[in-house]
């Protein structure tokens, strides 16, 4: 609450999603959309597991060749999430 000087709402919800802790909570919970966006949507109707313990992702996909070729992109798809996040929201990719 100020008295000297108001704030619009929307600019104090900005502010407060800018909050380092808040910005990778909501990172967290757009990681399934994200990863959609990124791998597309074949890849992403074939993950079964999308899971993000301790900043590193878990995922199981059902195809044995795309699970090689994600296990060989794993640092590109890293550094993506990351990038479209906006935070630094995983530090390694579990490929399964």
């Amino acid at each position: 609450m100020r008295r000297t000087k108001t704030m619009l709402m929307g600019d104090l919800l900005e502010e407060f999603f800018k909050r380092p802790h808040i910005a990778a909570k909501v990172a967290e919970g757009r990681l399934p959309e994200t990863w959609r966006s990124i791998v597309g949507d074949w890849v992403a109707d074939l993950t079964t597991e999308l899971r993000l313990e301790r900043h590193i992702l878990h995922v199981r996909i059902q195809s044995s060749v795309l699970r090689q070729e994600l296990f060989m992109q794993r640092d590109a798809l890293r550094e993506e999430i990351n990038k479209r996040s906006g935070v630094r929201l995983v530090n390694a990719v579990i490929v399964r």
